[in-house]
């Protein structure tokens, strides 16, 4: 095997262990919000307001709602990756099996610190998610979509969808509060932060390009192209 051949090999396994560690630790930062009980992310309102009323855990609503938001691509002619098909599944299984294992939290002395490792770790796994380069996840790709489609700008799309699914996610008993608005504050720069932390080389030996701007906050990952074009900011 050549250098060249090998250098790819690992590099690429690289891309793969941080895109499913972001992911996971995607999903265990959002369960850990669900445990705090001070308030959720955008899109994390709107799955724990549905798996309120349905009965089903939060982690499958999640991976069903990624599912229609992803279908919703289609007359977009969006195209997904392998990021955001892992998106789909690994965010909602990850968020059930750290349920699983945390139980409910007693008293603000468990649940405050929950809540504040809960933001920092997904600004965390936000970075290593993106960093991969491996696809947009599918509420993200849904906003670039109506972007393109519509002509509007990114931050009113973006501003739409999250009043849209809070709102929703609120009259359906979705938790909104103090973790929702330290969510909207603290993302931004813990996801710029990370970018750089887990910036990958690229193969000439540059780190690549990933985002134009920080995540919105609660539409979950955004990730750029495979190619490492960067892609615009929320």
């Amino acid at each position: 095997m050549s250098r060249t051949t090998a250098d790819g090999s690992t590099h690429l396994t690289r891309r793969l262990v941080q895109l499913y560690a972001g992911l996971t630790l995607y999903g265990a930062s959002a369960a850990l919000l669900v445990r705090a009980e001070l308030g959720l992310e955008p899109w994390g309102v709107l799955h724990q307001g549905l798996a309120e009323r349905t009965g089903v855990s939060i982690g499958v609503v999640s991976i069903a709602v990624g599912a229609v938001v992803l279908l919703l691509w289609i007359p977009m002619r969006q195209r997904p990756g392998l990021g955001t098909v892992s998106n789909v599944f690994v965010v909602g299984l990850a968020m059930d099996g750290t349920l699983a294992l945390v139980g409910d939290l007693d008293g603000l002395g468990l649940r405050i610190p929950a809540m504040a490792v809960g933001v920092v770790l997904n600004g965390l796994a936000t970075g290593l998610y993106i960093t991969a380069r491996f696809g947009p996840g599918p509420r993200d790709g849904l906003m670039t979509g109506l972007h393109r489609v519509t002509g509007r700008s990114v931050r009113l799309v973006r501003t739409a969808l999250e009043v849209a699914v809070v709102a929703t996610g609120f009259a359906l008993g979705g938790s909104v509060g103090v973790g929702t608005v330290l969510y909207a504050l603290a993302i931004g720069p813990l996801a710029q932060l990370s970018l750089r932390l887990f910036a990958l080389p690229a193969r000439g030996g540059a780190a690549a390009p990933v985002a134009g701007g920080a995540p919105s906050a609660g539409s979950g990952p955004v990730a750029a192209p495979a190619s490492g074009q960067a892609i615009l900011p929320q």
